[in-house]
């Protein structure tokens, strides 16, 4: 399912790209619940090597994996929407 990426995302991107932080770095304080914000919940994990997000829609769960590359494509408004899917 598609997600149209709300500014909250936006803003959570902006503030992992103002860490500069290399992937190897993300994966040494890896944390599941470091980005909090809107309907957006999540954080670094070090297994994936990518951010793994929760988004709440209409009271409803969904999950989402974004690289560190696409957090900047995101934050440029390159990548508008996102593939989500319902959590198990």
């Amino acid at each position: 399912m598609k997600h149209q990426i709300k500014r909250d995302l936006i803003d959570i991107c902006g503030l992992i790209l103002k860490e500069n932080k290399t992937t190897r770095e993300w994966g040494e304080i890896e944390s599941d619940d470091m980005f909090q914000k809107g309907d957006y919940e999540g954080g670094f994990d070090a297994t994936g090597n990518e951010f793994c997000f929760s988004v709440y829609i209409d009271e409803e769960e969904y999950w989402f994996q974004i690289s560190l590359e696409r957090v900047k494509l995101v934050y440029d408004g390159v990548i508008s929407e996102i593939e989500i899917k319902k959590a198990e």
